[in-house]
């Protein structure tokens, strides 16, 4: 099971959606509270499960009402998605993937375990 995992620094708080093997599924921004950090993380667990996904990589592509998943590439090839709420607010990042099935995998990790994952503070 999934796990958001929140860290303080200097410059405020961020959380990291960690999956069940420990890998990093996606990352906050910064927030400068905790409690603007923890209203983050429950916007992931509400938006993810019904968030459409709305591939950029593909020419031509069709616009998603938000919330969704937001698909691309950056500026070294690799495939990223963004998750946006409601308001368009980009919530969560991904790291990038060489290949678009790994980038597929990671949205659906997301999707599964974001809306029961526990939040722990990170010491």
């Amino acid at each position: 099971m999934g796990k958001f995992v929140i860290k303080t620094s200097d410059a405020g708080c961020r959380f990291n959606l960690v999956a069940g093997n420990g890998q990093v599924i996606g990352s906050s921004q910064i927030y400068s509270s905790m409690d603007a950090c923890k209203n983050g993380i429950e916007s992931v667990k509400t938006n993810a499960p019904v968030a459409e996904i709305e591939d950029q990589t593909k020419e031509g592509f069709e616009t998603k009402t938000n919330p969704k998943f937001e698909v691309y590439t950056d500026k070294a090839g690799e495939f990223r998605f963004r998750l946006t709420a409601r308001n368009g607010q980009n919530i969560l990042a991904s790291e990038g993937y060489a290949q678009m099935a790994g980038c597929q995998n990671g949205i659906e990790s997301v999707k599964k375990n974001a809306p029961d994952a526990e939040i722990e503070e990170a010491e």
